[in-house]
């Protein structure tokens, strides 16, 4: 197989940084307003859902670092716990899935808990600050 055989004396062939193109953006097959009502709605679910032992809602206390809207209408949530030894552990993410599979057009929904990174009090909102009394 000739394609295998390399000689010292040819040099593989590069295209310098300044022709090299960007990859195109890849363009959602839901449109754009489709998009921005099902995030809009799901926002809005997301604040319905709270920790039983903290009267402010996830959204607010940060522990949703992502939500993907997949072409499919699919989501995937990426959401964290304030500490690993939440009581809530099992609990929230049903509650999570439940919220966001209420919202109209979503399809199937994934929680999955991430770690990384770790939770802490900066990822609070305002609002969850002030219903926490944390200024």
């Amino acid at each position: 197989m000739t394609d295998d055989i390399k000689s010292d004396e040819t040099e593989p062939l590069t295209v310098p940084p300044a022709t090299q193109q960007p990859a195109p953006a890849q363009e959602s097959a839901l449109p754009q307003e489709e998009i921005a009502r099902m995030t809009d709605d799901i926002v809005a679910a997301l604040k319905t859902v709270y920790d039983p032992e903290i009267p402010a809602d996830i959204y607010e206390l940060g522990l949703i670092y992502k939500v993907d809207i997949k072409d499919d209408r699919a989501v995937n949530v990426d959401m964290t716990l304030t500490t690993p030894n939440c009581p809530a552990a099992a609990e929230l993410p049903i509650m999570v899935e439940n919220a966001v599979s209420s919202v109209q057009g979503v399809g199937p929904v994934n929680v999955q808990i991430v770690w990384d990174p770790p939770w802490d009090p900066s990822r609070m909102s305002d609002e969850a600050r002030l219903v926490l009394n944390m200024w």
